[in-house]
């Protein structure tokens, strides 16, 4: 870092916003203020938390909409009792006498509901509620929260809620199980919202470097076009940029070529298997995706699979939606 006069490290440059961002925003606040289910999808490294993270923060600060959040991790395990315990929680605390006592959640389901209601009421103002990483929720999770939303909002307070997760959450949204929720969800995707991936490596750097120094002082136009057009993602630019310091450190060079970059450019990058993590499949949602057994799919994904079997699923996988 000193050699090349950074500052900071790269995850820590802070948020690259772009008109898709700004319209994105817009667009989930009004669905917000209506009482709707929202999906925001992206794949692996797009930047997801970040955004997020981002919105909440604006949410929070412009003060018209109460921002709440459920952190529990296993989320294969959540039920809707456990999401609307997540909105007591934040409710509760909420409370304008700021009590100090325990968050009271009532056992009874049918007392637990109007109480949840009453709470919102006393908001005064829409309520959402975050769940990150979705495409881990059960299904029967996420018909029953959108009961208990539409039951809110019926009563005339307004609740929303707010799924993120791997572009894998809008794909199962589509599925014929899920024409309950799917059809009525509001869906964007962050895939795309950088749509420069040059000026993001040109913003990041100057985020980072000392101010007196520009991105071609440390990083050749030629080395810079090369990472963005083999990378995809945020996350894999920042990595493949460390790369690529750490590389041209070694030799003693800068501005690091394009020579430099070359030689730590993984050809796995676009490979199947590569693809289907960032879209967040695994060998065994593969398996289910296409009806196949877990070997099977593990080396259809590997590419050890015989080239016309190989060809047919990956047919397949483009008639379900997969972008590979």
């Amino acid at each position: 870092m000193e050699f090349y006069g950074l500052l900071k490290e790269f995850r820590h440059a802070g948020f690259f916003e772009t008109e898709h961002h700004r319209r994105l925003f817009r667009q989930i606040k009004a669905d917000i203020l209506k009482g709707s289910v929202i999906a925001v999808s992206g794949m692996i490294g797009s930047g997801k938390t970040v955004t997020l993270r981002k919105l909440k923060q604006t949410l929070t600060r412009e003060g018209h909409i109460f921002v709440a959040r459920s952190l529990m991790v296993e989320k294969q395990k959540v039920q809707v009792s456990t999401l609307i315990s997540a909105l007591f929680f934040d409710l509760q605390r909420s409370d304008k006498l700021h009590r100090s006592d325990k968050v009271q959640i009532p056992f009874q389901g049918e007392r637990r509901e109007r109480m949840l209601i009453e709470l919102i009421r006393q908001e005064r103002m829409p309520v959402v509620l975050f769940v990150d990483e979705a495409h881990d929720l059960p299904f029967q999770t996420l018909k029953d929260m959108k009961r208990v939303m539409e039951t809110v909002n019926d009563s005339g307070a307004t609740l929303s809620i707010l799924l993120a997760g791997h572009p894998k959450l809008t794909n199962d949204l589509k599925r014929m199980n899920m024409q309950e929720i799917g059809p009525r969800t509001a869906s964007y995707s962050l895939d795309g919202a950088i749509d420069s991936r040059r000026q993001y490596i040109e913003w990041l750097l100057s985020e980072c470097l000392h101010d007196e120094l520009s991105p071609l002082d440390v990083l050749e136009s030629d080395a810079i076009d090369l990472l963005a057009e083999k990378l995809v993602t945020p996350l894999q630019i920042e990595q493949h940029l460390k790369l690529a310091f750490e590389a041209g450190h070694d030799i003693n060079e800068k501005p690091v070529s394009a020579e430099v970059v070359l030689t730590i450019l993984s050809n796995a990058i676009g490979n199947l298997e590569a693809t289907l993590t960032r879209l967040g499949y695994d060998h065994r949602s593969i398996a289910g995706l296409l009806n196949v057994s877990t070997a099977e799919a593990r080396q259809f994904v590997s590419g050890c699979l015989e080239a016309p079997r190989a060809h047919e699923l990956h047919e397949q996988l483009l008639v379900v939606g997969l972008p590979v």
